[in-house]
């Protein structure tokens, strides 16, 4: 299995204040991984220090080409929705071909190869027919699948999702995760969000994020192992899906 990224011994945070501290984590191709923790925790830091949008205060985060020594196109991100201009002038088929921005320049006209790959996308999650709508016009659901466009429309090695859940009702959700699971055959993926009850059903492994990490190589977790990681998360099952409820990690 290759290996997409290792971040190692990073410690991060805004000003004087530290929200990571000494974070190690591998990320290989192929990886779900679900990422947990309370609000304030440092989830979106992490995600953030991954896109290179914070500097650590120490440590580092090393990518790894592919297996065709190719470094490009490392990774596709998708927001939490308060993060979105919503009131942009900007159409539904402008903003996914803004995924190929950086590897076109930002006045660089799209070659009809490009058009028809975010048409394509947009076909496949069901939503060609808004692709002239301004994205003021869409729904959460609607603009959590447009938006997924714009994040995959470069072929990524590695998607990030901050929150995905804060898009939709009830009515999208299992739609979206078993889109996720396609798009895993292709790509790594990590999904921050408070919804473990429905990641854990999806995601592969588990980290917890509350200043430190706490990595759990499975999905299914059990009280004893949280115990011993020091992760204090207490498990519900309803049914066949686990549910979780997050406490204060202490240190």
């Amino acid at each position: 299995m290759s290996k997409i990224l290792e971040i190692k011994d990073v410690s991060a945070g805004y000003g004087n204040e530290i929200v990571l501290s000494k974070i190690n984590l591998v990320i290989n191709d192929h990886d779900f991984i679900g990422i947990i923790g309370p609000n304030g925790g440092g989830k979106t830091t992490l995600l953030k220090v991954i896109l290179g949008l914070i500097k650590p205060y120490r440590g580092s985060v090393m990518f790894f080409d592919d297996k065709q020594g190719k470094s490009e196109n490392i990774i596709g991100y998708l927001p939490q929705i308060n993060q979105i201009d919503l009131q942009f002038p900007i159409s539904v088929k402008e903003v996914v071909l803004s995924g190929l921005m950086s590897k076109e320049g930002v006045f660089s006209r799209y070659a009809g190869k490009q058009k028809r790959l975010a048409e394509d996308l947009l076909n496949q999650m069901g939503i060609y027919n808004l692709r002239k709508k301004a994205i003021g016009e869409l729904s959460g659901g609607q603009l959590q699948r447009v938006y997924l466009c714009r994040a995959i429309i470069s072929s990524p090695r590695l998607l990030m999702l901050d929150e995905p859940n804060t898009f939709v009702d009830t009515r999208f959700e299992t739609d979206f995760y078993e889109i996720l699971k396609g798009l895993n055959t292709k790509m790594a993926i990590i999904v921050v969000s408070h919804d473990v009850g429905t990641i854990s059903w999806y995601v592969k492994t588990i980290a917890c994020v509350n200043k430190n990490l706490h990595y759990h190589p499975t999905n299914v977790i059990t009280q004893e192992q949280l115990a011993s990681y020091n992760c204090p998360i207490q498990i519900i099952t309803h049914g066949d899906i686990p549910h979780t409820v997050l406490e204060i990690h202490k240190h």
